[in-house]
């Protein structure tokens, strides 16, 4: 059973006992994520996440992780668009260790000003990684091309210029103004002492600032935009995306079941028809990345460059037979299969758990029970599915981004579909 509390300190903790296991997973959410950030400071939620691994009062970088070691910890964090979460796996009979641990790196991290120049690079050469990896710089364009105008738009590792730019005074003042007791939430599933490790985080946490200002989003106007990215590479990465649904929209299920019959798996349309059909590309697939209060939806092709137009041609055509020749009730039944083995098997995991707890009690304050989703999948009808094609089916609403070797004229690729 989840529980969800609110210590006496004011942060919140849900936590989730399982008995039978012998590990535990323990993460510290915060709402604070690249769509809070001022251009300036551009990549700074990412950069506090590395800075929180090197070093405190008490302990050097190496002995953070030294002292994890000690104790079987897998330690790591990660920064999305709207969250920030730091968490170790351990055993059971570790749990105290792991925590005492978060909450020193948490609450006690010196921001060596020299520490943030060797970072500094580090992150210089994620960006780096990034921008060599092709299909992540499709990816991350085609998100950037979706959200124009919106914070979700922002860049998770910032620019080469922001981050350079950042301050030692500079990081402490975005803690200081978006790690607030509100914007926290401590995550704990597993087999563990549930009053000892809520004992610890409500003195560990006690002298974070309570508040923060609630943060009105303004909504912009979608319209399709287009770009081609020359890079020195063999094979084009094709980028299609629209505007989907939110994470607590009532369409999220009927959306996602409808993503996993286009592209979400080896029986998929787009699958058998691109690949298996055509061999036009040797990976694509569709994704449906939810938020908060906004969605959208992606289709990703790798195909050689002298190809590209009729993958798109092919994805096109997709779209139109879906509209055309919708999903037949087989194909719903086993979308509603897969969708419900993928969250069942995610439950087998603590550390699972413990990142779906936290989320959504950081950013929805309420968790959703297995068998409250399970229920909802199983829910899902043709006409929900129909109402959530309505959004994905129109080639027209598509930003589109092709990553080649050469320039391409991708806008009138699109509008010749």
């Amino acid at each position: 059973m989840i529980n969800i509390r609110k210590l006496s300190n004011g942060i919140r903790m849900v936590t989730e006992k399982i008995d039978h296991v012998q590990s535990v997973s323990i993460g510290i959410w915060v709402r604070a994520g690249a769509r809070d950030e001022e251009p300036v400071v551009s990549g700074v939620s990412h950069f506090i996440e590395h800075m929180m691994f090197k070093g405190t009062e008490q302990r050097s970088a190496k002995q953070i992780a030294e002292d994890a070691d000690k104790i079987a910890g897998q330690m790591n964090a990660f920064t999305g668009k709207e969250a920030t979460c730091y968490y170790m796996k351990t055993l059971s009979s570790n749990a105290e260790k792991a925590a005492e641990i978060l909450i020193d790196m948490f609450t006690n991290s010196k921001f060596d000003k020299y520490e943030m120049g060797k970072e500094k690079k580090v992150i210089m050469e994620e960006m780096k990684m990034t921008n060599d990896t092709p299909d992540d710089v499709a990816h991350d364009t085609i998100s950037e091309l979706v959200f124009k105008g919106n914070p979700l738009s922002k860049s998770i590792l910032g620019t080469k210029t922001s981050l350079k730019g950042i301050s030692r005074d500079m990081l402490i003042d975005y803690i200081r103004k978006e790690y607030t007791k509100d914007s926290i939430v401590v995550s704990v599933s597993g087999n563990f002492d549930e009053e000892r490790l809520c004992e610890m985080f409500n003195e560990g946490l006690a002298n974070l600032p309570e508040k923060k200002e609630l943060k009105v989003y303004e909504e912009v106007p979608y319209k399709p935009l287009y770009k081609s990215v020359v890079r020195d590479i063999e094979q084009a990465h094709i980028c299609l995306g629209t505007r989907g649904v939110s994470t607590d929209d009532d369409m999220y299920h009927p959306f996602t079941i409808l993503n996993n019959i286009m592209g979400g798996s080896m029986s998929s349309r787009l699958f058998q028809n691109i690949r298996e059909e055509k061999g036009l590309a040797y990976s694509v697939y569709s994704m449906a990345s939810t938020y908060s209060d906004m969605g959208y939806f992606n289709i990703y092709a790798g195909v050689a460059s002298n190809r590209i137009e009729a993958a798109i041609g092919g994805i096109s055509d997709e779209l139109k037979r879906l509209r055309k020749d919708f999903v037949s009730q087989e194909e719903l039944d086993m979308a509603k299969e897969q969708l419900k083995g993928s969250y069942i098997f995610s439950q087998e995991n603590v550390n699972s758990r413990m990142f779906a707890a936290g989320k959504n009690v950081v950013l929805f304050d309420k968790v959703y029970p297995l068998e409250d989703t399970i229920r909802e999948i199983d829910s899902v009808t043709l006409d929900d599915l129909k109402a959530a094609a309505e959004l994905i089916w129109d080639i027209d609403k598509y930003s589109a981004v092709v990553v080649s070797g050469e320039k391409v004229n991708i806008k009138e690729i699109m509008r010749c579909q």
